[in-house]
């Protein structure tokens, strides 16, 4: 069964490439903030990162990791693997920067989370998928706990 759980607009920076390799372009970025809403509620702290690989047949690889800080001052660890996908001219677009509507691509990720705060252990000991919609500077995603 799938719970919502959050919506996070996660704040991002320009990506910084690490150039072409046989598997495809490499880049990191930044993640400079946000906020979140839903079951929980707070910021997205700036200092994490989404390590990307742009393979030559279109898709990106995804893997980020950041960490959440509740209004409560609880703080939350994201790790989220995931992928993207389009066409080569969408896939083009976003790489460009430009606003893409999110019917126009395929952006899902799988999520795990880890926290010290005794009150969210329920957190750490659920899966999560997210629908997701990236923008020229925030990656928008909808978040549900597998329950």
């Amino acid at each position: 069964m799938f719970t919502p759980l959050l919506e996070l607009d996660v704040e991002v920076a320009a990506p910084q490439s690490v150039g072409r390799a046989e598997t495809g372009e490499r880049r990191c970025v930044p993640i400079i903030g946000g906020r979140f809403r839903g079951r929980l509620q707070g910021r997205v702290l700036a200092g994490g990162a989404d390590w990307q690989v742009l393979r030559p047949d279109g898709l990106a690889d995804l893997d980020a990791r950041y960490m959440l800080e509740t209004d409560e001052g609880a703080r939350i660890e994201v790790w989220s693997r995931g992928l993207r996908i389009g066409t080569p001219e969408v896939m083009a677009r976003l790489a460009a920067g430009e606003s893409v509507d999110a019917s126009a691509y395929y952006m899902r990720t799988a999520m795990r989370f880890e926290t010290a705060e005794p009150s969210l252990q329920w957190l750490v000991h659920r899966l999560a998928v997210a629908i997701g919609e990236r923008r020229p500077d925030l990656v928008r995603l909808k978040v549900f706990a597998l329950d």
